[in-house]
C-alpha cells in the first residue's frame, strides 16, 4: 500500500503537468496528499520541515544561476546577437540543411550559457522560416530544437554551464569539466544518432509529399525572418565564447584563491557565529555566475544602445522567467524530498540499489527519478540527495573516479526527463503552436537516444578506461 501511495502521487503530478497545470501549486498538493494517506499527523511537519526546507535550499544554491542565465539570454536577444548568430550559421551550413542549422544554433546558444527556455523562444522564428523554405513539416521543429538544446550541450559536453552539469559538483566535489572524453564521445553519439533519426523522418515525409503544413491551420506562426541590420557574427559570438572561457578559468582560480573553505563574521556588533563556506562544493556555482556576469557585461559593452532601449521590460521578462523556472524545479525538488521520506519510496530505492554495477545503478536511479518528476535537475537532485553517499562508497570500492560518477549522473538526468509532463517540453510545444499528438513522437525518440547514450558512455569507461 505504501508503494501504491507513492506511485499515485507521482502519477497525479504527471497528469496535472500534462494537462498544463503549474507544478508550483500541485507539487506540494501531491506530496502532502501522499503524506496524508500515509500518516495524517505528519502533514504540517513535513510541509514546513521538509518540503519548504528543500525547496528553499535549492533556490539558495541555484536561483542566481537561473537568474543570470535568463538575463544573459535576454540581453543576447535584445542586442540582436542571437539573430546574427542564427543568420551566420544558416549562411555557413545552408538553408537546405535546416535541421543541422537549427541544431547547431541551439547547441551554440545552450553551450554558451543561454537558458534552454530562452533558446526555444529565440530559435523558433528562424526554425520556422528555414523549415518553410525547405518544405519540411513543421511538426519536426520541436524534435530538432530538443536535440540541439535539451541533450548533448545540456549535460554531456564538458564545461557546459547548464544547471544539470553543475548539480553533481556539489555532491562529488568535481567541476563542470569532469570526464571530458566520456562527455565528448557521448555528446557526439547523441548528435549523430539524433541527426540521422531526424533526417530519416524528413525523407519519409518528403516521400509522401507532406510539406510544411497548411497555413490556414498552423498556430503561432512567426513573422518571416528579414535578415536586415544584423551585428557582426564575430562580435555576436564573443559573449558566448567568454562565458565558456571565464567559466573554465574561474573553475581553476577560485579554489586556488580561497582554499578548502572560507569564513567570515557577518556583523561587527554582538557575537555572531562565523559563516563558513565549503569552497569545493561551491566552486562550480561561483564560476558559472562569474562567467555569466562577464558575458552580460560583454553584450552591454558592444550593444549598449539597442539593449538600453528595451532593457527595463526585457529584464522584467527575464526575471519572471527565471523565477518560474527556478520555482518549478525547486517545487519538484521539495516534492521529491517528501516522497523520498515516505515508506513507499524505500521500496523503490531498495529495488534500484539491488542493481550490482555502481554506474548502471546510478544511471538507472537518476534517469528514473528524472522521468518521474519530469525534470532533469529536479530528478538528479533528488537522487543524489538521497543516495550520493551510497554511489560514492560503491565507486570507491570499485575504483571508479568521481569524475565518471559526475558525467554519468549528469547525462542520465537528461535521459528520460523529457516525458510529456516535462516543463521544457510543454513550453516548446506551446511556443511552436503544436500539440503532444502532433510532435511529441520525435521528442520521445530523441529522449530514447539520450538515454541510450548514458549506457554507451558506461560501456566505453569499462572497455577502454576512458575518462
Amino acid at each position: 500500500m505504501s508503494l501504491l501511495i507513492v506511485l499515485a502521487a507521482l502519477c497525479f503530478l504527471m497528469v496535472v503537468a500534462y494537462r498544463g497545470h503549474s507544478v508550483i501549486l500541485f507539487a506540494p498538493l501531491a506530496a502532502l496528499g501522499a503524506v496524508l494517506l500515509t500518516d495524517p499527523a505528519l502533514v504540517a511537519p513535513m510541509f514546513t520541515g521538509l518540503f519548504m526546507e528543500k525547496m528553499v535550499g535549492f533556490l539558495k544554491l541555484y536561483f542566481p544561476v537561473f537568474l543570470l542565465g535568463a538575463l544573459f539570454g535576454k540581453v543576447i536577444e535584445l542586442s540582436g546577437f542571437s539573430r546574427a548568430i542564427v543568420a551566420a550559421t544558416i549562411r555557413a551550413v545552408g538553408a537546405q540543411r535546416a535541421m543541422l542549422s537549427i541544431v547547431l544554433v541551439c547547441a551554440l546558444l545552450t553551450y554558451g550559457g543561454v537558458s534552454l527556455f530562452v533558446v526555444v523562444f529565440a530559435v523558433y522564428p528562424f526554425a520556422a522560416e528555414l523549415f518553410r523554405q525547405g518544405n519540411i513539416p513543421k511538426r519536426l521543429i520541436p524534435g530538432t530544437i530538443a536535440l540541439g538544446a535539451f541533450t548533448f550541450t545540456m549535460d554531456a559536453l564538458p564545461g557546459t554551464p547548464q544547471i544539470q552539469n553543475i548539480i553533481p559538483t556539489t555532491f562529488f566535489g568535481t567541476n563542470t569539466w569532469a570526464a571530458p572524453w566520456l562527455g565528448t564521445v557521448g555528446g557526439l553519439f547523441i548528435l549523430i544518432c539524433g541527426l540521422l533519426y531526424l533526417e530519416m523522418r524528413r525523407r519519409a515525409a518528403a516521400r509522401t509529399g507532406e510539406g510544411y503544413g497548411d497555413p490556414t491551420t498552423l498556430v503561432n506562426e512567426p513573422a518571416r525572418f528579414s535578415g536586415n541590420k544584423l551585428a557582426n557574427p564575430m562580435i555576436a559570438v564573443l559573449p558566448l565564447l567568454l562565458v565558456g572561457i571565464v567559466n573554465k578559468l574561474l573553475t581553476l582560480w577560485i579554489p586556488a584563491y580561497y582554499g578548502e573553505s572560507t569564513r567570515f563574521v557577518p556583523a561587527v556588533i554582538g557575537n555572531p557565529a562565523p559563516v563558513v563556506q565549503e569552497v569545493s562544493k561551491l566552486t562550480a556555482i561561483w564560476a558559472v555566475e562569474g562567467a555569466l556576469l562577464t558575458g552580460i557585461a560583454c553584450v552591454l559593452l558592444f550593444a549598449w544602445k539597442p539593449v538600453k532601449a528595451s532593457f527595463a521590460e526585457g529584464s522584467k521578462a527575464a526575471i519572471s522567467g527565471a523565477l518560474l523556472a527556478g520555482m518549478n524545479t525547486a517545487s519538484e525538488y521539495g516534492f521529491g524530498a517528501v516522497i523520498a521520506a515516505l515508506p513507499g519510496f524505500l521500496v523503490v530505492a531498495n529495488a534500484l540499489s539491488a542493481i550490482p554495477n555502481p554506474l548502471v545503478n546510478e544511471a538507472i536511479t537518476v534517469t528514473a527519478l528524472a522521468g518521474i518528476t519530469g525534470s532533469a535537475s529536479g530528478g538528479m537532485s533528488i537522487a543524489l540527495a538521497a543516495m550520493a553517499e551510497t554511489f560514492i562508497a560503491n565507486a570507491h570500492a570499485a575504483g571508479i573516479p568521481m569524475e565518471v560518477l559526475h558525467r554519468v549522473a549528469a547525462m542520465a538526468s537528461g535521459g528520460m526527463d523529457t516525458l510529456p509532463h516535462n516543463g521544457a517540453v510543454i513550453t516548446l510545444l506551446a511556443v511552436t503552436g503544436l500539440t503532444h499528438r502532433q510532435a511529441y513522437r520525435d521528442i520521445f525518440a530523441i529522449t530514447c537516444i539520450k538515454t541510450l547514450a548514458v549506457f554507451v558512455v558506461i560501456g566505453l569507461y569499462y572497455t577502454f578506461g576512458m575518462v
